[in-house]
């Protein structure tokens, strides 16, 4: 897909004047340094000298991924040994700058490096600290290894999308990472509330964001359904087949159930004892959605999704990811920016949010590993040509940098 680079007028964003120091890698708190970015914080992303390992993940142009430039982009790349005596002082004459600092290591890892909450606090009192990990930062389950497909079986995300189907007897493959964006997008939440508190008591604090909660909060429903199970089973929405694919039709309320009835000239339905009201529906709820079926079999996706948009029902195709960029109604609200990295052009999704007097929009270029080295260390930190030529030469920055 041609990307269509369009960037905002240049305004402040809400963050701007914010500078994160960034640990984070693979997908839960890059997204979330990400989000910060896009409002106009300054967000220095410290990998190693190998790099995060989302840079060598398809899809890849020349060797460059989008899928890690949809992550990153509009943040700086600092590559150093953070295992090296030298990098304690880098870290921590950039914590003294900083105000945010995001890492998602497992619990542990950064108090080995040296820098764990109560290390950097004592060289910024005001650092707003945010650590994000599958399970939270203490308990005996703290430490275990946990990726998203990890978190959704644990959490019982898996069991309870699988008892809303009909036809599997088994969980669903894995290919989107719920646990990651979610709990990327709480942290971000809970770093803009820890900031507000700060900006009033002039106090820093660590926040612990955990995958296990982020995908607890996601079952409103089912956490509660489960201490208090009910002996009649909840109403699902199911896909319905047209000519040519598959429909989804929600008549949530009473008044979207008796516009349907109206846009399938099924009039009758709203006097039916089985589903003239809420309660009748629930009961009734297979039967509804095989009469519903019976209609939209007949007719293409096209034809269900317009009879029921003019009458105000909620309906939608299942349409690709790729469709579904290509929607106007993403064009016109600006739902995309186009970025590049060395590779050339491409587009990845902006921030859900938008705002009246300040931009919210992806950064405009992904920075290669390391290109921001000599920028931080000389521009922000004053280090000098020969104390970064000496890094350089003791295996701290790469000899490319």
């Amino acid at each position: 897909m041609a990307a269509s680079p369009s960037r905002p007028p240049s305004r402040p964003g809400p963050l701007s004047g914010i500078r994160v120091l960034d640990f984070t890698a693979m997908l839960a708190g890059p997204h979330c340094t990400r989000l910060m970015a896009d409002l106009g914080a300054e967000v220095i992303k410290v990998e190693g000298p190998e790099g995060d390992l989302i840079r060598g993940r398809a899809p890849l142009r020349d060797g460059h991924s989008t899928y890690f430039g949809a992550l990153n982009c509009g943040k700086k790349s600092l590559a150093i040994d953070l295992k090296s005596d030298a990098a304690k002082a880098i870290i921590y004459d950039l914590a003294k700058l900083c105000d945010v600092v995001v890492e998602n290591f497992r619990p542990g890892v950064m108090a080995r490096l040296g820098f764990d909450y109560a290390a950097l606090a004592t060289h910024n009192p005001k650092l707003v600290y945010c650590s994000i990990s599958g399970y939270g930062q203490s308990g005996p389950g703290a430490t275990r290894a946990a990726y998203a497909p990890i978190v959704h079986a644990a959490s019982g995300y898996d069991a309870a999308n699988l008892s809303y189907q009909t036809e599997q007897d088994y969980p669903a493959s894995t290919g989107i990472f719920i646990a990651d964006i979610l709990s990327g997008a709480y942290a971000f939440g809970a770093i803009q509330a820890a900031l507000v508190h700060r900006e009033r008591t002039g106090q820093g604090q660590a926040v612990d964001v955990s995958l296990m909660d982020s995908m607890l909060n996601l079952m409103v429903f089912e956490c509660q359904e489960a201490q208090f199970p009910s002996e009649q089973k909840r109403p699902v929405y199911v896909p319905m087949k047209t000519r040519d694919g598959h429909v989804i039709i929600a008549p949530i309320s009473q008044k979207n159930f008796e516009q349907m009835a109206e846009a399938m000239k099924r009039p009758d339905l709203k006097t039916d004892t089985r589903f003239s009201t809420g309660q009748a529906r629930v009961q009734h709820w297979t039967e509804l959605m095989a009469i519903m079926e019976h209609w939209t079999e007949q007719r293409t996706g096209i034809e269900v999704e317009s009879i029921m948009d003019a009458n105000s029902v909620p309906c939608s195709r299942f349409l690709t990811v790729a469709d579904a960029m290509k929607d106007p109604q993403l064009a016109e609200r600006g739902s995309l920016s186009g970025i590049n990295d060395q590779a050339g052009n491409f587009l990845v999704p902006n921030a859900p949010f938008q705002f009246l007097a300040t931009p919210a929009a992806a950064g405009p270029s992904v920075s290669g590993l390391g290109t921001d080295s000599m920028d931080v260390l000389s521009g922000l930190l004053g280090f000098s040509g020969e104390r970064i030529e000496k890094l350089r030469r003791d295996g701290v920055l790469s000899p490319k940098q």
